[in-house]
């Protein structure tokens, strides 16, 4: 492959040195961050020698890079990673979810909460997990506080609540609790919580039993799935270490292109949940699997141990996390170890069809794309319109680099009167392109607008009119509102097939700019139905305002909420006049 003079000349400059490199493609996107060792050595091994598939790709897409000098190897991972985090390059192995997985908190208080977070800020509060399954995460704490009177208010109120006459909560807000009473409540639920569930399932079962005999059957069948959420959770701890230490073991496999990685957390010597993500590699295997570690430790507790296989460079690992990282080479931990990469492989081989059928369909719909349009078709924008009657009149624009969505690109617009829906498309390209412009930022190389001949002369005028470089195609569709065919600037139409995974990758776009629009449409008439209502309650101004859509988040859970619940936030009194306007109209 020919290496372009620009490139040349920057590989001359590169140091000795450690420190990180950030490829750019034309469009001066960044593509893909990494870190080396010595900057010299890595970067020019992309330009050098053979190379598979995937990275063969990358390299193809390579125009420009940059790179930053670090004083050690350590400093250009955590650079690395942060990089990452800012960037998302499209070419780099990213965690699946860019959340941090869910941890239950048990607070630092004396009447202390439970409750779930992905947020870990107070050091001196208790945490437990991760759980990568939010769903049963939120059930042991619905579980916790359903059994243990413990407090539920963020904020001690001045009143007593419903938990309160429910017998769900001692209520500290009007009494004083025995503090030997909060301790013995909060002993009993770090015991459940690190796995001792003996003795509540004793006593639920003998709840459920007396449910049964004083004929409560919906009481005790409610039990009863307590019973089995507990059991569940318990069944995936199959692991049990004596030490009962904290330690996550992580291991990986790589085969066609592909490679899976796989974490088991064991919290006080128990397997408390796994994770793995199988994705495409673009990299050197090893750096890929560090730079996941450290992505996942960005949001997580790091852990007092941690295990991985044979080969991975740990040193660098245990100086950047600052705990102790272990490749076990015999007894219990080393088979943990080969038990990981084992699921690892398992998962593996489960998605990799999947994921292989998947990408060559988009390599498919991409190239057919690029076919039509007589050139490389790499960024494309789409726009829609949503409103009622002409209110709330608002935009969307999504946007897709090589057929995947770049969610950090995707913009709203809010139009001020009510338009046309043409005139509302001319708007909002008119706006988007003029600002990209004045920016001097890049833009895209196709333009798709929802319909067919008066859509595309609407949009050709604001191109023409700003001397825009990119191609306009419509969407056309049939009697049944389902894409049929693409139209040019020229007014021809382009059938598809209903085969084709260009078409299904043109419905995937038109099914996100939607979703997108409809989205940012009902959340502003939320907004203004809120407004509205809440204005007009005699005791609230801009503070309760505020708190009761912290609390509530939108007007329909106000209205499903009981004066106890409104009352917890603003007077009893106000709770009384809000609830009477909410349900007036019922």
């Amino acid at each position: 492959m020919a290496i372009s003079k620009l490139l040349q000349d920057k590989l001359a400059l590169l140091p000795d040195s450690p420190g990180c490199y950030i490829m750019k493609d034309v469009h001066g996107d960044i593509l893909y961050v990494g870190k080396a060792k010595v900057l010299k050595n890595r970067v020019r091994s992309y330009f050098h020698g053979t190379h598979n598939y995937k990275t063969t790709k990358l390299v193809s897409h390579i125009y420009d890079f940059e790179f930053i000098k670090t004083t050690s190897e350590k400093e250009a991972l955590l650079l690395e990673i942060n990089l990452i985090k800012k960037h998302r390059p499209p070419y780099n192995i990213m965690l699946m979810d860019d959340s941090s997985y869910p941890y239950i908190v048990m607070t630092n208080e004396e009447n202390f909460r439970v409750y779930t977070t992905r947020n870990i800020k107070n050091k001196k509060d208790t945490y437990y997990g991760p759980y990568p399954s939010a769903q049963s995460a939120s059930e042991m704490v619905r579980i916790i506080n359903t059994y243990f009177p413990i407090r539920k208010c963020s904020h001690i109120p001045n009143r007593a609540c419903l938990y309160y006459h429910m017998h769900q909560c001692l209520a500290p807000c009007i009494h004083e609790i025995d503090k030997n009473q909060n301790r013995e409540l909060k002993q009993k639920i770090k015991k459940l919580l690190q796995g001792d569930t003996k003795e509540l399932l004793q006593d639920l079962n003998q709840q459920m039993m007396d449910a049964s005999e004083n004929l409560q059957f919906e009481k005790a069948q409610q039990i009863l799935e307590s019973i089995q959420a507990i059991q569940h959770i318990e069944q995936k701890q199959v692991i049990d270490f004596k030490d009962n230490k904290d330690r996550d073991v992580f291991g990986f496999y790589e085969d066609k292109g592909y490679v899976s990685f796989q974490g088991f957390f064991i919290r006080q010597g128990k397997l408390l949940e796994r994770t793995f993500s199988v994705q495409a590699i673009y990299e050197d295997t090893m750096d890929a699997f560090i730079s996941f570690i450290m992505q996942y430790y960005q949001n997580n507790i790091v852990p007092k141990e941690i295990l991985v296989p044979e080969g991975t460079p740990i040193d660098i690992l245990e100086s950047s996390l600052q705990t102790s990282v272990k490749i076990p080479l015999k007894g219990e931990k080393k088979k943990l170890v080969d038990l990981v990469i084992e699921n690892a492989k398992e998962a593996h081989e489960q998605k990799f069809a999947l994921i292989e059928r998947r990408d060559n369909d988009l390599v498919q719909a991409n190239e057919h794309l690029n076919e039509i349009c007589k050139k490389e078709i790499h960024r494309v924008e789409i726009f829609d319109n949503s409103h009622i009657s002409g209110t709330y009149n608002v935009s969307a624009l999504v946007v897709y680099k090589d057929g995947v969505p770049n969610k950090s690109q995707y913009r709203h617009y809010q139009l001020k009167e009510y338009k046309s829906d043409l005139d509302s498309m001319k708007e909002v390209i008119y706006r988007r392109y003029y600002r990209l412009l004045m920016e001097q930022k890049s833009m895209p190389d196709l333009l798709l607008v929802d319909g067919g001949k008066l859509q595309i002369e609407a949009a050709k005028e604001i191109k023409e009119q700003l001397d825009l470089p990119f191609i306009i195609m419509g969407l056309v569709k049939d009697d049944k509102h389902t894409t049929r065919a693409l139209i040019n600037e020229n007014l021809e139409e382009i059938a598809l097939s209903k085969q084709d995974p260009l078409f299904f990758l043109l419905t995937r776009m038109q099914d996100e700019v939607h979703r997108f629009a409809i989205t940012y449409h009902r959340n502003l008439r939320n907004k203004g139905m809120t407004k509205s209502i809440l204005d007009s309650v005699s005791g609230i101004g801009p503070k309760r305002k505020k708190e009761l859509l912290k609390e509530f988040k939108s007007v329909k859970q106000m209205k499903s909420a009981t004066i106890e619940e409104l009352s917890k936030v603003v007077p009893y009194e106000v709770a009384c006049n809000l609830y009477d306007k909410l349900h007036e109209d019922m």
